[in-house]
């Protein structure tokens, strides 16, 4: 079967991909001081190499990576982890399987859409990295942040009308709060004996706690209207949830629309509850801070 111009063209474009990928595994190979990490990366980079030389005997171009992409998945992989750098790679590209199937008669191209589909996320779920091993943790820790303070805050808005209290009461619960789950995740861990280190695990829970409650709270210490502190309180609310669920999604290979809407009703859900009771509160016990 001859190839037609379309046909040299799409190779070619995958071509740029395959070389592209090589070079942004190389790179994290280089970085990663992980040394079954490091075998890892540079067997996919090899593989990466190896597709571009089979299309080059299609195409007989030897075109050039796209530079701005491997320094872009470099940065990325580097800032947020090897693992989430690679999955958002893998995931924003239209090169895998289905591309591979107008060209089914060509054996060495249907070898490659295999190893791409399947070999090669098995490998990258070989990569061992210390952030998603403590994942659980981190959402221990956001989720009951989310859910506890953004309560808390929208019951304190009605109860006590006053910015300046309501960030120095919701400051002490959250502190106060971080640290009792922080506590709670290290006996937890210990009492697993899952192979982490009950240490991490409650560092990451309540450094992930502390950082949702300053997070909350700065709106109640810039503005002085609380209803419209408690707006912004909210949205951020809503935005930590969005930003750490799509890291997970792609970490983890998981739906981000579930996870979202799920951790968003639950946050919102408390939050309005919470200024119910404070609003009940403030009337029916007439008490004015």
């Amino acid at each position: 079967m001859e190839m037609t111009k379309k046909m040299i063209e799409s190779l070619t474009a995958f071509q740029v991909n395959e070389i592209t990928e090589s070079l942004v595994y190389r790179n994290l190979s280089r970085l990663e001081k992980n040394p079954d990490n490091k075998r890892v990366l540079e067997h996919i980079a090899n593989e990466e190499l190896k597709h571009y030389k089979v299309l080059k005997q299609f195409t007989n171009k030897a075109p050039l990576p796209d530079k701005f992409r491997v320094w872009k998945f470099t940065q990325i992989a580097r800032f947020f982890g090897v693992t989430f750098g690679i999955k958002l790679m893998e995931k924003g590209e239209v090169h895998a399987q289905s591309n591979y199937r107008a060209f089914e008669k060509y054996p060495e191209l249907v070898q490659i859409a295999t190893e791409e589909g399947v070999h090669e996320k098995e490998l990258i779920n070989m990569i061992d990295e210390e952030r998603l091993n403590y994942m659980g943790s981190v959402v221990l820790g956001l989720n009951d942040a989310l859910v506890e303070l953004t309560g808390t805050l929208a019951g304190f808005t009605l109860a006590l009308n006053n910015p300046g209290l309501i960030a120095l009461t919701g400051s002490i619960t959250g502190i106060a709060a971080a640290l009792s789950m922080a506590s709670s995740e290290y006996l937890s861990t210990k009492s697993e004996g899952a192979g982490k280190s009950a240490i991490k695990a409650s560092v990451y829970t309540g450094t992930a706690y502390l950082i949702t409650v300053i997070l909350l709270i700065l709106p109640f210490l810039l503005l002085s209207n609380v209803f419209l502190s408690l707006s912004i309180t909210i949205g951020t609310a809503l935005c930590i949830i969005a930003v750490f669920n799509y890291y997970y999604s792609v970490a983890k290979d998981e739906s981000f629309k579930h996870r979202f809407l799920e951790m968003a009703t639950l946050s919102t859900s408390v939050a309005g509850i919470s200024f119910l009771i404070g609003y009940l509160l403030n009337k029916f016990t007439g008490i004015n801070v």
